[in-house]
């Protein structure tokens, strides 16, 4: 007799507290999770970036290098490198174990410098600038300048995607573009606002973003959207009937960044120089790691 299969389970959202980091780095401007979502990086209004472990709540590494507070970050595949920039108009690149810078590029005409990370063998930097433009670094190289520069932007870069053969910008212009490396094209949206994430359609309201450069991300199986607010709350829309699942209440003040784990239903928020894991209530803690 053949028995029905089960019905999958519905997916869950984070809605448990479940560790917080005390950052000390003033106001915490991005938090990101590694490729496996094992490790954290956090970039700080002091000028200082971080490496957590956020899972036991343990600090790694600080890196301390650029010239004022620092806006994104990222890692590399294989965990040996990170990237980030700031507004101090420059883009870095780091040395995980050591700690030690391994290449500054500057050519932003003096703008800071809004959002960074790597392509997908971690050959090339991008970075997206208030200068309007999308800059390529070639991590191997020696050369100061930049290999590729994407500037049909009208206004500054505010968000980057890329893929291994197509690169995706939002800009303040209120345009998405996307540019097809393999033919050679570029797509232009017209959405009609500020574009500060090219990860979300603008058709998913109810959160509160109108001073802050907000993240907003999608969930590990891709069936919500989450989006920081500045009303203290991370809402989650339905990706595909767009209706509001979930207004987590996180803090007194605006969200400013969040990360959602590559393959598990976990969270992290920053908000008021503090970083929040969040779980799903059905989440047990694996033995030997603190709750």
């Amino acid at each position: 007799m053949a028995f029905p299969e089960p019905k999958p389970k519905k997916p869950e959202l984070p809605k448990k507290l479940f560790g917080t980091l005390e950052c000390k780095q003033g106001a915490v401007r991005a938090v990101r999770f590694n490729v496996d979502g094992n490790y954290c990086l956090t970039c700080g209004s002091d000028k200082s970036l971080k490496l957590w472990n956020p899972h036991k709540g343990t600090l790694l590494k600080t890196y301390s290098g650029h010239g004022y507070e620092v806006l994104d970050a990222a890692g590399s595949f294989d965990n040996s490198q990170v990237c980030s920039c700031g507004a101090d108009k420059t883009v870095v690149l780091w040395d995980v174990a050591t700690g030690q810078v391994i290449r500054k590029f500057r050519g932003h005409a003096g703008q800071k410098v809004n959002c960074v990370l790597f392509n997908e063998e971690a050959t090339v930097i991008l970075s997206g600038s208030i200068d309007s433009s999308v800059r390529c670094w070639d991590c191997r190289s020696r050369r100061p300048d930049s290999i590729q520069i994407l500037d049909e932007a009208k206004d500054g870069v505010s968000s980057l995607k890329v893929s291994d053969h197509e690169i995706l910008s939002g800009s303040v212009d209120g345009r998405v573009r996307r540019y097809d490396l393999r033919a050679g094209e570029l797509y232009s949206d017209y959405i009609g606002m500020l574009v500060l994430q090219v990860q979300v359609d603008v058709l998913y309201t109810g959160h509160k973003n109108v001073t802050y450069k907000m993240d907003c991300c999608l969930s590990e199986r891709d069936t919500h959207v989450g989006s920081c607010s500045e009303d203290g709350k991370v809402y989650f829309w339905d990706l595909v009937e767009g209706s509001l699942a979930l207004a987590l209440p996180v803090s007194k003040s605006a969200v400013q960044s969040l990360s959602f784990h590559p393959t598990e239903t976990c969270l992290l928020t920053a908000a008021e120089g503090l970083v929040q894991l969040w779980r799903e209530d059905s989440y047990v803690a694996e033995e030997g790691v603190p709750a």
